[in-house]
């Protein structure tokens, strides 16, 4: 007799209190209740069945310049073991995804080696060819950065407003890293937060925003503080996220990592304001990683020289739902932040865990927490600003029906690319 589903998830408890068997086939969820009959059964007694999260920001390196930090491998096992099914690569690769070519050369690369879900954004800058770039597939535009980071130039605000232009068009999202830069030694933590302050983050924000054409779909990455969250909630037309760094590093408790480790553009703030934006957990619309990882050595150099950027796509989820199973937030909440939410500003499917959609699913168990440390977590940079801290891990993801994760041991399948609305697929399959 033939089966029913391919896979059964059995006895895994929901975000509604409910203990349900899950029926997965053909990639989707099939049913959600009694077991159907299956080609195979796992049991989930006591594990907590979640969404799978979309991370709507990282940079996975990789390539021939920057794949000794990171690769397609190793950061989407780090998203897998993470409860992280979704990616969105950045486009400041070396070199820059500003046309066609180089975006379907990423496609490539990323299809070739990665084991999650996975979109790459289009770069913008005065060089770029966006509707080239949205035809091959981009999924939005940015981070477009309105003040220089690590492998991302500023561009200008006549560039800018020429990229606004044909981005509101086409009906993309763009994305907006926005910092004022100001001339001083970066010898510390707390030098780096006075060089990048919160003022000045706020005020490019207000600069980008006054060049918005009408109609422009716009989202503001890793905005570091209350007085920019805030002015993004009360004033400008768009959205913006938040990133577990800010949330849980502060220029006074790092725990036990060198401040080189706790480099990041916007920096990590004061203490007040790491808590003041904590005070703010239910108005933030997203939470992203910005995974940027650098090696240990190059995290180790004098301050002024360490690279800016954190390995984070592991520890997103892990930390947060430490916070949710300690009772400081709301599992809905972190649901809307880290699935919902952004799903629905890039326009890609998610699983809602009903029958019919993606069979995108992480289970966790329900209680226990783990000291995070190094030596778990699977990225290339091999070390993290977390070490001590407490999270919950995955112990199975599932990546359309398929158990890309399973007690430490990954797998790939195919069909993993997650192009946006105006890929147009020019050669034959």
């Amino acid at each position: 007799m033939s089966s029913d589903a391919e896979c059964v998830l059995k006895g895994a408890l929901l975000p509604d209190g409910r203990v349900a068997d899950i029926s997965i086939g053909g990639g989707r969820i099939v049913h959600v209740g009694a077991a159907r009959r299956a080609d195979r059964t796992i049991d989930c007694t006591g594990l907590l069945c979640l969404p799978g999260a979309v991370d709507m920001h990282v940079h996975m390196r990789g390539g021939d310049k920057q794949g000794y930090k990171e690769d397609w491998v190793s950061g989407s096992q780090s998203a897998l073991a993470g409860g992280v099914t979704t990616v969105v690569d950045q486009p400041n690769t070396i070199p820059p995804l500003t046309g066609a070519e180089a975006f379907t050369g990423r496609v490539a690369e990323a299809t070739r080696d990665a084991c999650c879900r996975f979109g790459i954004n289009g770069y913008v800058s005065g060089d770029s060819d966006i509707t080239g770039l949205w035809e091959a597939g981009a999924l939005a535009f940015g981070e477009t950065f309105a003040a220089a980071s690590s492998y991302g130039s500023a561009i200008t605000t006549e560039e800018l407003e020429q990229a606004f232009s044909v981005i509101a068009g086409l009906g993309a999202l763009v994305t907006l890293h926005c910092e004022d830069v100001l001339p001083g030694d970066d010898t510390s933590l707390a030098a780096h937060a006075a060089l990048r302050p919160e003022a000045g983050e706020t005020a490019c924000m207000e600069m980008v925003a006054a060049r918005f054409p009408p109609g422009l779909s716009a989202h503001f990455c890793h905005l570091s503080s209350p007085l920019s969250a805030e002015s993004a909630m009360g004033t400008l037309p768009a959205t913006y996220e938040v990133m577990p760094h800010h949330l849980f590093l502060s220029i006074e408790e790092h725990g036990t990592a060198p401040e080189g480790c706790c480099k990041v553009n916007p920096p990590v703030r004061h203490e007040a304001t790491r808590k003041a934006l904590w005070e703010m957990w239910d108005a933030i619309p997203v939470i992203a990683s910005d995974h940027a990882p650098h090696t240990a050595e190059e995290k180790s150099q004098p301050f002024s020289e360490v690279p800016s950027g954190i390995p984070g796509v592991e520890t997103m989820v892990p930390l947060l739902l430490a916070e949710v199973y300690r009772g400081r937030i709301a599992l809905s909440s972190l649901l809307e932040k880290v699935v919902y939410t952004p799903a629905h500003l890039l326009g890609i499917p998610i699983s809602t865990l009903l029958p019919g959609t993606p069979a995108d699913l992480a289970l966790y168990p329900r209680q226990e927490t783990v000291k995070i440390t190094s030596d778990l977590l699977h990225s290339r940079a091999g070390w993290t600003p977390y070490e001590g801290m407490q999270g919950v891990f995955p112990y199975i993801t599932c990546v359309g029906g398929h158990l890309s994760y399973l007690r430490n041991e990954f797998s790939q399948t195919d069909g993993l690319w997650v192009p946006g609305r105006g890929y147009k697929c020019t050669g034959a399959e």
